[in-house]
């Protein structure tokens, strides 16, 4: 035992002795452990600074519960938490720069939180301790692997080969994080996205990296998940951009920057105007007007898409109010707004508020509203059929279980997607597949609308197979409420 090196440590009061043989020894790492006097292990490492100073540090791993391993430790998985990895991060970022041969990884898995939201948080719990498993199988002894909260993870993995050392990691860990687990008898599958980021190049601080590798996790998720990404530059610079339309979003919402637009659906049994469909439109007075694909990804991740959608909903109950005639108005819903429980309650206030029939509003939703809770969603759709209101299927056929939702709720209309009828012309699978679905409404009693119809080639395939209403630029391009008159002047109704 280094009693002299030992005191040193623990005591500054006690003089430094720089030709302590215990010290010499300490300094050079020649010594992998202390032993304190209550026979205590204290494993040691050693990085040298440069400029002759050596960075010693001492952890305790024998200390009871209640003492700071605790906070050092993850309570569930054991691995180590936040606070040991910036640790870690700074003494690789202090070595010298030939050294410093590291990769940071962040993780994040897929589709964890469906295991957590229906079969709870033992399951859950159950699954992280396997990953857990997995990922230090997956690593070398010197690599650091921690728990940042939830499904997060990090690696922090030393290789003098890097990035070859860090793009085998991360295709060995989406694989192997990716097979099915088998929990309490249930057969789970989940899957990883990684984000990876490279010092010195990607980040001098500790906080710098770790953005970084944030990014490049973002960008993983983003093209589809089960991926890994290194950080690039631009990442920066998307991200600046993002985060200056995100601020930008929440003025506009607040300085009503938002417009109501109407695209006509026309009937093709007698070519008459039967609806519209409302569509959020952003104008900014420097952008110019945004595209929805670029903002309500946006709202969605904010949060403001919620509100977005019920100024959208009131906005165009009232104008449709005012319209002559019958005319149907479609409005889509987003899945976020179904884990509003008071989703019924708004609907209900706005034809209140506007005084529209409920037969006349349609209610579109897409296929990713019933992927999350099945049952509670099809609970809320009951609830707005009582309503009187119509419910449609956006999106027909892109997804992956649409067969199955007809037959679990009465849908009054779906909605072909615009790929497959721009498509339909030149590619048999998708004539093939739009038919199928046309004939399929017809046996159940189904409408249904064809998106994006453009030419009149395509119309007249449409009704030829028995597709019940159009929509699209061969009709009208959107417009805002001052022009839906002028539609329908042009349009017989």
């Amino acid at each position: 035992m280094m009693n002299s090196a030992f005191r040193t440590l623990f005591n500054p009061s006690v003089p430094v002795d720089a030709g302590d043989p215990d010290l010499v020894r300490l300094a050079g790492g020649d010594v992998r452990s202390l032993r304190s006097v209550d026979g205590r292990a204290w494993p040691v490492s050693t990085v040298r600074l440069g400029g002759g100073r050596i960075l010693v540090t001492v952890e305790d791993r024998s200390a009871p519960a209640g003492t700071d391993l605790t906070e050092r430790r993850d309570a569930l998985t054991g691995v180590a938490n936040r606070v040991v990895l910036k640790e870690r991060i700074v003494q690789m970022l202090a070595e010298p720069e030939q050294d410093r041969q590291a990769a940071l990884f962040l993780l994040d898995l897929d589709r964890f939180k469906t295991v957590n939201d229906t079969l709870g948080h033992a399951i859950g719990d159950k699954l992280l301790c396997r990953v857990v498993e997995r990922l230090r199988s997956t690593v070398r002894k010197d690599d650091l692997v921690a728990r940042l909260g939830g499904d997060e993870f990090a690696i922090l993995q030393r290789s003098s080969r890097q990035p070859e050392a860090a793009k085998a990691l991360a295709q060995r860990l989406v694989d192997l994080v990716g097979r099915t687990y088998l929990v309490d008898d249930h057969i789970l599958n989940i899957g990883v996205s990684i984000g990876i980021a490279l010092p010195p190049a990607d980040g001098t601080e500790p906080d710098r990296l770790l953005k970084s590798a944030d990014l490049a996790l973002y960008r993983a998720k983003e093209e589809g998940r089960g991926r890994f990404r290194f950080f690039e530059q631009e990442m920066d610079a998307r991200a600046q951009a993002r985060r200056a339309l995100e601020l930008d979003l929440r003025r506009a919402f607040a300085l009503r920057q938002f417009e109501v637009f109407y695209q006509a659906q026309m009937s093709l049994q007698d070519r008459r105007i039967v609806g519209f469909e409302a569509l959020a439109r952003w104008r900014h007075p420097q952008r110019g007007m945004v595209s929805p694909a670029d903002f309500i990804p946006v709202a969605e991740e904010i949060g403001l898409i919620s509100q977005i959608g019920e100024w959208v909903l009131l906005t165009a109950c009232r104008e449709a109010a005012r319209w002559p005639g019958s005319h149907r108005i479609a409005v889509n819903l987003s899945p976020i707004q179904f884990s509003n429980p008071g989703l019924v309650e708004t609907v209900s206030a706005a034809l209140a508020t506007s005084g529209l029939a409920p037969e006349r509003l349609e209610l579109e939703i897409t296929e990713s509203v019933l992927l999350d809770n099945t049952a509670a969603t099809l609970a809320i759709l009951h609830r707005l059929r009582t309503l009187g209101v119509r419910i449609a299927m956006d999106d027909f056929g892109t997804g992956y279980s649409s067969l199955g939702y007809l037959r679990s709720f009465p849908f009054d209309k779906v909605k072909i997607d615009q790929s497959f009828i721009r498509d339909m012309p030149t590619d048999g699978d998708s004539a093939a597949i739009v038919k199928a679905i046309i004939g399929l409404g017809v046996s159940l009693g189904i409408s249904t609308t064809a998106e994006g119809v453009e030419t009149e080639e395509q119309l007249n395939r449409l009704r030829a197979e028995g597709c019940t209403d159009i929509q699209g630029y061969l009709l009208s391009k959107p417009v805002p409420a001052a022009e839906v008159a002028a539609v329908l002047n042009r349009i017989p109704t």
